[in-house]
């Protein structure tokens, strides 16, 4: 059982770190402890950011065209990523 429920496709926010504050889209799960993001800027599906679970905090959004997506294994690109960041973050 997870601790931090934080699943594929999810807005989360940083709360710990250089990054706090920003939002994030998860884009994989490592372990129980750890979670792969981007932001689609400074870290690009290319260079995702490996963050602790315990450190983020869930907005409650899911973005489910995105999450189908990375599960399927299919591309997503970065101005995909910024675009939801920045329709949830108003």
């Amino acid at each position: 059982m997870n601790k931090y429920p934080i699943e594929v496709g999810a807005v989360v926010v940083s709360k710990m770190g250089r990054d706090e504050g920003r939002r994030f889209l998860v884009v994989r799960e490592v372990d129980s402890d750890f979670v792969l993001l981007a932001d689609g800027k400074l870290r690009t599906m290319d260079h995702l950011k490996k963050k602790r679970r315990k450190h983020l905090k869930t907005t409650g959004v899911v973005v489910r065209e995105l999450r189908d997506r990375l599960c399927e294994g299919a591309a997503v690109e970065d101005h995909e990523v910024r675009s939801w960041l920045k329709r949830e973050e108003v």
